[in-house]
């Protein structure tokens, strides 16, 4: 093992300093004897440190014996021997090389070149064997991370929705929600640990050990081989680390290979791991390298550095990759918690490490996470926009693009923080937008506005693909109402305002009323006095007949085709069936009761006046149950 000679730059003591200047000060003026006694007295005086100076000068022979002691010890102490239960043979160890570096300084004023060589051969001798102490102790007394330990203190929080089958364009997953009948998904929203989790790597009645031999090698000179010694071991031990936290080791190309299910997990064991390793791993590391080197703090420093550069690059290095990878809508979330997991502990981070070259890459990283963030969000705002399934929705019901769409949504508002300072400085094309005091939204909260606009503008082109009118407003309405009952019942009725959901709401009230115009007119048509007579009494029954039979035929078509429509809101579905039957039944009963006496005097008067107008409210009651409904036979009065 080369030797180093950088005993000034390591920061060697004050009073090495002053004893080495003394004696090259005497060394120098080559004065006689009684001279020298003089000034030695004058030192001696000056400063205590220097009452030594003479005995050395003078060629004390006590300095000799000493050296030769301590040689003695070092030559005949055997690498393989083991110390680990030989405390005092340590200790008898470390008082040898400190009398011999003593002794060095001291020798350094005298002309004895063999006694140096010597010397500097016994503490070359003597940095071996420390080293490789040095590096034993690390290796035995390294503590494996207890990964259920640390999983443990992690608080999670956790966010659902549910799968939806349904046809909708490939750049979309199909959101459902909680309760639907559909099978129930978590996002993982993130992870805490406990703010008092400290964990040792490193057994606690070791670090005094290496504390005693790192001093004396950066003594020596040999800080180099100390720190290259601690910092190599250290860095397998946190690439251990990872491996026990499911943080792989995996180019930037291997990672953009991985398909979504299994990158999903290592982004989830990644969020988890980045602030395991921050907050607990490089903290206690941090705390080792200034118990150990804490006499040095620049050589503790360069030590921290060089162990954890390796460990924080292998996670910058996956992080870059999901952030440059392809983009797809269902990644954002994951994304953005990973995001999050960065800049929280990113001051931690900087606040332990010193290379600039490592936090300069930490932070290209986090901008790039931000970057793919933006960039994911508004390519699912285009994918909302351009999406042009051409399927109608069997009996009008929620289209699969509505629920992805709000439950998106409603999983964005949680990252609301995080997006507003990542949207802060983008700018949106307002034309169109219809909202109150826009100017003064949060980025968040116009990007969600714009979003929706969207989702309507396309619900209402996709009504367009039902040939029934009628139908047309069914959807709209089960879809509108969709939108807004998410809005209401969760932070994003705070960030577009009631205003918005009670427009919304007004829509879908205008939708009914447009539905009962299309559906129910013809049929209350059938049920007016004009063309059949002046009066009663003077009605034409044949005008009576077909204006039953045409009533009668126009109910049995609605009730078969609308009873396979769905309006999944409860609230809805009875709100339509009340407005029907306050429109049809009244008109239907005084028609009855003011025509039907003319027709029951006559033959078949059943095969006109099929129902009653209790039948007619009871069939009502089966509208929009999403299975086709087949009229019973009617009950027919006597007349």
């Amino acid at each position: 093992m080369a030797t180093t000679t950088t005993t000034s730059s390591i920061g060697a003591g004050g009073e090495d300093r002053v004893l080495a200047t003394a004696q090259q000060i005497v060394k120098s003026l080559n004065t006689p004897k009684e001279v020298r006694e003089d000034m030695l007295l004058i030192f001696s005086s000056f400063d205590n440190r220097l009452s030594n100076i003479g005995d050395l000068i003078n060629g004390d022979s006590s300095g000799s014996n000493r050296f030769e002691s301590a040689e003695k010890i070092i030559l005949r102490s055997d690498s393989n021997s083991n110390w680990e239960d030989s405390p005092d043979q340590v200790a008898e160890y470390l008082e040898a090389v400190d009398e011999i570096l003593q002794l060095v300084d001291d020798l350094s004023i005298r002309s004895d070149n063999e006694i140096m060589d010597r010397a500097e051969s016994a503490i070359q001798l003597a940095m071996s064997r420390l080293e490789d102490e040095f590096r034993h102790t690390l290796i035995r007394n390294t503590i494996p991370l207890d990964a259920d330990r640390m999983y443990g203190s992690i608080r999670r929080v956790s966010l659902s929705f549910a799968a939806n089958d349904g046809e909708i364009s490939d750049e979309f997953e199909t959101f459902g929600e909680v309760g639907d009948g559909s099978s129930v998904r978590f996002h993982e929203r993130g992870a805490s640990l406990g703010d008092d989790l400290c964990v040792d790597l490193i057994e606690v009645g070791a670090v005094d050990e290496l504390r005693e031999i790192a001093e004396r090698m950066i003594r020596s000179g040999y800080e180099k081989e100390c720190v290259q010694v601690y910092s190599n071991i250290r860095r397998d031990a946190l690439d251990e680390c990872l491996v026990i936290l499911g943080v792989e080791k995996l180019s930037i190309e291997e990672v953009q290979r991985i398909e979504w299910s299994s990158l999903d997990e290592k982004m989830k064991k990644w969020i988890q791991a980045i602030k395991i390793v921050i907050r607990v791993l490089l903290s206690g590391e941090k705390r080792h390298c200034d118990s150990i080197f804490g006499e040095s703090d620049s050589i503790g420093e360069v030590c921290f550095n060089e162990t954890v550069k390796g460990c924080v690059t292998q996670m910058l290095i996956f992080a870059e990759a999901v952030a440059i990878g392809k983009r797809s809508s269902e990644k954002l979330f994951r994304i953005l918690d990973m995001y999050d997991a960065l800049a929280d502990v990113l001051p931690d981070l900087q606040a332990m490490v010193t290379d600039e070259f490592v936090c300069g890459e930490v932070n290209g990283v986090l901008n790039a996470l931000g970057g793919a963030a933006k960039g994911t969000f508004a390519e699912f705002e285009n994918a909302v926009q351009s999406e042009t399934s051409k399927k109608a929705m069997q009996g009008g019901e929620i289209h699969p693009l509505t629920r992805y769409v709000m439950n998106y949504v409603k999983l964005l508002v949680d990252y609301s923080q995080t997006l507003n300072r990542l949207l802060e400085n983008d700018e949106i094309e307002a034309n169109g937008l219809q909202g109150d005091n826009l100017d003064e939204m949060s980025p968040i909260a116009r990007r969600l506005l714009f979003l929706l606009t969207t989702l309507e503008s396309n619900i209402e082109e996709k009504a367009r693909l039902y040939d029934d009118v009628a139908m047309q407003y069914i959807f709209l309405m089960n879809n509108i109402l969709y939108i807004v009952q998410k809005v209401k019942d969760s932070e994003i009725r705070n960030l577009l305002g009631d205003n918005w959901v009670r427009k919304r709401r007004g829509q879908v009230r205008q939708y009914a009323t447009s539905y009962l115009r299309a559906t129910w007119s013809r049929a209350l048509a059938c049920l007016k006095d004009e063309g059949i007579g002046s009066g009663s009494n003077n009605a034409s029954k044949v005008a009576l007949k077909e204006r039953f039979k045409s009533f009668n035929l126009c109910f049995e078509e609605i009730y078969r085709i609308q009873t396979a429509w769905k309006v999944p809101d409860p609230q809805l579905r009875e709100e339509l069936r009340i407005s029907i039957s306050e429109k049809v039944i009244p008109a239907y009963r005084s028609f009855n009761g003011r025509f039907r006496s003319q027709l029951e005097s006559g033959r078949h008067a059943g095969k006109y006046i099929k129902y009653t107008p209790e039948d007619l409210e009871s069939y009502v009651l089966d509208l929009f149950e999403g299975s086709p409904g087949v009229l019973h036979h009617p009950r027919r009065k006597s007349t």
